[in-house]
């Protein structure tokens, strides 16, 4: 992994909305890392050494079953952190984080600077503790998501979330991935999305996801992509 402190403000939104004085205690203590395909940033019972601060891509946080088999419960991009469990008081993780949507960095802290930064009252605290609101909600979302909804729409609201954090742009995933988070076999989401292409609503091919049209795809997301879009924007994250 590559390392290296900089004090030129990360594409993390918790860390470039804050103020100057509030980077610059953290900044010497920044280190980046490319977030490769399958990185695994934490693991199930495993301690907590850094918190990590995407700068793009989709890292995904499962829950793991006895069998080997995972269910996405979060999505996590460059308006959040892996780690939370060290905010809450926590000194290990109880999912998996992988780099579901690779290709762009991230920063990561280590969790005794974050401690100590979070233990006090200023904009660090309070975007942190923002932001654990807001994944709050998404995971009580996902929840009700994933009981609820049709493997068709909750495959739209997961392209459309993938495709926000790869800026709108085409971005790499692999049908395995894509079941694994949807907790559908592959065969299914083969079929949903062959439906999604015939429609004119994405490309894909290799591996690689391009939406044609946003607004189609929106129309057939289901409402738990515009509910967890509507609390960010009210968390300001």
């Amino acid at each position: 992994m590559q390392t290296e402190t900089s004090r030129i403000r990360p594409r993390n939104r918790l860390l470039s909305r804050l103020p100057d004085a509030d980077f610059e205690r953290l900044a010497p203590h920044l280190r980046t890392l490319p977030l490769t395909n399958k990185l695994v940033l934490q693991r199930p019972n495993e301690p907590i050494n850094e918190i990590v601060f995407p700068e793009g891509g989709v890292i995904s946080v499962t829950t793991m079953m006895l069998d080997g088999s995972a269910v996405e419960v979060a999505t996590i991009g460059a308006e959040g952190l892996v780690g939370i469990n060290a905010f809450l008081g926590g000194a290990t993780s109880n999912s998996e984080s992988m780099v579901q949507v690779p290709g762009a960095t991230a920063v990561a802290l280590p969790v005794a600077v974050f401690r100590r930064e979070v233990e006090q009252t200023g904009p660090f605290r309070e975007r942190v503790q923002r932001y654990s609101q807001g994944l709050m909600g998404l995971m009580m979302q996902s929840a009700a998501c994933l009981a609820l909804h049709s493997v068709e729409a909750r495959c739209c609201r997961w392209l459309l979330m993938a495709h926000d954090r790869a800026g709108r742009k085409p971005f790499q995933l692999s049908q395995e991935f894509l079941a694994m988070m949807l907790g559908s076999s592959r065969q299914t989401v083969n079929v949903v999305a062959s439906g999604l292409q015939k429609e004119g609503i994405i490309s894909y091919a290799y591996g690689r996801v391009n939406v044609l049209d946003r607004a189609r795809l929106e129309q057939g997301a289901c409402e738990c992509y515009r509910t967890v879009e509507d609390l960010f924007a009210q968390l300001e994250l």
